[in-house]
């Protein structure tokens, strides 16, 4: 496939997607990572247990969120580029549209010939018809 020339409103456009795109990815390695160091064994520390396991839940809940948050992003990010490869992809559309023009065409013609043959044989019933009439001794 050729690479086209891009506007630079899109060029600008797909490099917002990608950068979107590493900061999702980025964000939900690292609340992932986060989360998972949170499964650490018991350390001694000047929190009581109970305190210690408040604050953890509460840090898995808030990772848990941003992970949700980065996956919620990329699904909004790939209806982004479906929209935009849609509304942007005119060399298949067009392409598309003379597919179809052709096709129509096609049957157009068709069609046409079709109606010239059964005008030709209704012209020639009807004479054969006329004929018979006139020449008939039944008047």
């Amino acid at each position: 496939m050729s690479q086209r020339a891009i506007p630079q409103s899109k060029e600008a456009l797909l490099k917002s997607y990608t950068l979107r795109l590493k900061e999702d990815v980025k964000s939900m390695l690292d609340n992932y990572t986060e989360v998972i160091k949170l499964a650490r064994v018991e350390e001694e520390s000047q929190l009581s247990r109970a305190t210690q396991a408040e604050q953890d839940q509460y840090e898995m809940q808030v990772r848990a969120a941003n992970i949700v948050r980065a996956g919620e992003s990329l699904m909004k990010l790939v209806s982004d580029l479906k929209i935009f490869l849609i509304l942007n992809d005119f060399p298949s559309v067009n392409e598309s549209i003379t597919n179809k023009t052709t096709l129509y065409k096609h049957m157009q013609n068709e069609l046409d010939a079709k109606l010239l043959s059964l005008r030709d044989e209704l012209a020639t019933d009807l004479y054969e018809l006329e004929d018979e009439y006139y020449s008939s001794n039944y008047k």
